[in-house]
């Protein structure tokens, strides 16, 4: 008996490695041969290199290189960088609840979150972060990512905070105990005019839905009759979580996005006519920062024409990636299938593998080709195709607009980019503000705030402050974008004492895109139709 086992296993073994080798096409005996001399090379630099050599840091420094190879979003994540990275999606964090920015090597407190815990043992907007947990934290090693390295952390622990406060030579020290701060994907809610409601998605994470719904209750109770849906540079973020919204606003059974890859079967996401939102007129705002599951949404509007699309065109995210993790704790994001709007098309503009440089300059080529001011410009690489309702639209990089708005430059002139690229003038807001919080935080509304800010004559002042850093002063170009430069002054000081949707709404006032927004609703009603 045991001879006959035995030759039952050699037997076996022989018929396993024939049907391997002809019907598998050898691929078994490819990427076993392929990780072997990964493997080896490892041993043999381990074994044999004339300096000692850390293998994980090789091998952490290898795998991006791999991935690189396939498309621009197949990723890895390194442990330490996991929870930064998944923070975003999962729409909170456990920190200690502050805004901040690093001006000259120190963190500044921007804005403390109502109720965090930050505010509760009394951190104030304008205070400079100096140590943490009693070592100094000033200098070339503050950078963003190692703040939120060292305020981030578990919920209940707790930081020792140094913080100098303006006017004050002294260094007081706090000790915050980290919670849970939700990270608010919809930044703005309110009424555009008397009938149009306005809602700002600035990402998809696990509580936008959530969030997206409250706010359209919100607007209800203004009475809004339209609605604006703004994803300007939103970036995305989970596709169920735009199918989902995508769901409140069509009737039963309409396509909504579609997945497919080489190892992925089609998956179809439909609506299921249980939306409360359905005849609602509609205008969906994106521009070229608007990517992956904004596309998703705004192609499932345009495709089903539901929607007005305004704007420019979007960024050309179609690809899907699974989030794949390894025992060190560390995870590669792996692009598994592409998606496709109702019609068929996919959005993913054109890329080599391996080369991201060209990729990555996308943006910069288009700007300089002039598509952001000429819908003319705008070059097509997929086929054209069709909504439910016969009108023609394109699909290989991104969502084109059914109404462009070209980007406004009349006032640009080189003095303001270097103003404004530079950082002069986000330092400039936070000086100013700083040394007039007093007199600022009297004001807790937009209106009175911008007509305070409007009779301070900021722009002079600036000038003279971006001189002593050295700005040259340029009279001519100055009085050209003096609007523009106030504008972004005065944005700036209203985000410093108010908050974010405050910004938004003075940076919508007389925006061209909400301009044109609303024009489509006293005109064709927000309905596309066939052309």
């Amino acid at each position: 008996m045991p001879l006959w086992m035995a030759l039952c296993v050699a037997i076996g073994i022989i018929i396993g490695s024939f049907y391997t080798n002809h019907f598998a096409g050898n691929r078994l005996n490819i990427i076993n041969s392929g990780s072997s001399r990964l493997n080896n090379l490892l041993h043999i630099i381990d074994d044999q290199y004339v300096d000692s050599v850390n293998i994980n840091d090789l091998v952490e420094k290898a795998l991006p290189q791999i991935l690189a190879e396939l498309d621009p979003h197949s990723v890895y994540i390194s442990a330490k960088d996991v929870q930064t990275a998944t923070d975003d999606l999962k729409g909170s964090f456990s920190g200690v609840g502050i805004e901040f920015v690093i001006r000259q090597d120190t963190i500044q407190v921007q804005n403390v979150i109502k109720n965090g815990p930050a505010e509760k043992v009394g951190i104030l907007a304008g205070d400079k972060i100096v140590s943490i947990d009693g070592k100094p934290f000033v200098g070339k090693i503050v950078t963003d990512n190692e703040a939120k390295h060292r305020l981030k952390g578990p919920k209940n622990s707790k930081v020792r905070i140094g913080i100098r406060r303006y006017g004050s030579k002294t260094v007081k020290e706090i000790i915050v105990t980290r919670g849970d701060i939700p990270m608010r994907s919809i930044s703005a809610t309110y009424m555009l005019d008397s009938t149009t409601g306005y809602i700002r998605i600035k990402s998809f994470s696990e509580k936008t839905y959530a969030e997206m719904i409250t706010a359209l209750q919100h607007l209800n109770l203004d009475n809004a009759e339209n609605l604006v849906i703004d994803l300007r540079d939103n970036t995305g973020g989970l596709l169920d979580v735009a199918v989902q919204m995508a769901n409140e606003f069509l009737p039963k059974n309409k396509l909504i996005v579609y997945t497919e890859g080489r190892k992925s079967q089609r998956t179809d996401y439909r609506s299921n006519g249980k939306g409360s939102y359905q005849h609602i007129p509609l205008v969906v705002l994106i521009n070229e920062g608007s990517a992956s599951a904004s596309e998703i949404f705004a192609g499932a509007m345009q495709d089903n024409d539901r929607a007005t699309i305004v704007g420019r065109r979007s960024f050309g995210k179609g690809l899907v990636q699974q989030q794949i993790g390894f025992p060190d704790g560390s995870l590669i994001r792996l692009t598994i299938a592409r998606y496709y709007t109702p019609s068929g098309r996919c959005i993913q503009k054109p890329f080599k593998p391996g080369e991201n440089a060209d990729y990555e300059q996308d943006l910069l080529a288009r700007y300089q080709h002039g598509e952001f001011f000429s819908q003319d410009s705008i070059k097509h690489t997929g086929p054209a195709y069709h909504t439910s309702i016969g009108r023609t639209v394109y699909g290989g990089g991104g969502i084109t607009p059914d109404i462009f708005v070209p980007e406004d430059t009349s006032d640009m002139t080189s003095y303001y980019k270097e103003a404004a690229m530079s950082g002069l003038i986000l330092q400039y807001a936070f000086k100013y503000t700083d040394e007039h919080r007093k007199q600022l935080v009297q004001f807790k509304e937009l209106k009175p705030l911008t007509n305070y800010l409007d009779g301070r004559n900021l722009v002079n002042d600036f000038v003279n402050y971006a001189q002593q850093n050295g700005l040259r002063k340029r009279n001519n170009l100055i009085s050209k974008s003096r609007k523009l430069l106030e504008k972004y002054i005065n944005s700036r000081i209203i985000y410093n004492i108010l908050d974010e949707q405050a910004w938004i709404e003075y940076l919508n006032f007389k925006d061209p895109d909400i301009k044109a927004a609303l024009k489509v609703f006293s005109t064709t009603g927000a309905f596309p139709k066939k052309k």
